[in-house]
């Protein structure tokens, strides 16, 4: 569609992309295979054929996550993945997100046109507000708190499920190449 996107992509994986409570785990704790959000896999391909950017970040053992996303067919629309395991540290932990952006060649200055979308308020809001970066959260499991702790907790925008972010996504990008930044 329009290959002059601004707008860079972050995604969590658990109960944002995949729903955790189908996750089925080796004798190690390894997940050898788990089901997508209803939608989330659309949203991914739609993005990522509009020609948007898309970075994995998330917390778990590397090996989980490709097995889940090449069985589900969805590894490769992503220009990069950072696991936990392989960062040594996990979400809110600015390395995470630094770590995303550096895999995109991207810098500090870049953090202003970069959305996280994430399930969890304590990781992955926090993180990104932390280093201001526009959080979204997506309250759609019930597992973890659609109540902020505090300040640092309140996303930028809230969505129920995967495809209500495909709007808001191209309402975001439009702002950053109309020069609105920050895009609050």
């Amino acid at each position: 569609m329009n290959s002059e996107r601004k707008l860079i992509i972050f995604l969590d994986s658990g109960d944002t992309i995949i729903d955790e409570s189908t996750e089925i785990r080796d004798e190690e704790g390894i997940v050898v295979t788990a089901e997508v959000i209803p939608g989330a896999d659309v949203m991914v391909k739609t993005l990522y054929e509009r020609g948007y950017t898309l970075a994995l970040v998330a917390d778990g053992d590397a090996q989980s996550f490709k097995n889940m996303y090449k069985r589900l067919g969805l590894y490769d629309y992503f220009a990069t993945m950072i696991y936990s395991e392989t960062i040594k540290a996990v979400k809110p932990s600015p390395r995470m997100f630094r770590a995303a952006a550096g895999a995109l060649e991207l810098n500090e200055a870049d953090f202003g046109r970069i959305v996280m979308v994430g399930n969890n308020l304590s990781r992955d809001v926090k993180g990104a507000n932390a280093l201001g970066i526009v959080s979204v959260f997506q309250s759609w499991t019930t597992r973890y708190p659609h109540e902020p702790a505090d300040e640092s907790e309140r996303p930028a925008y809230t969505i129920r499920e995967p495809l209500e972010f495909l709007e808001l996504a191209d309402r975001l990008d439009e702002r950053l190449r109309a020069g609105n930044v920050p895009f609050y």
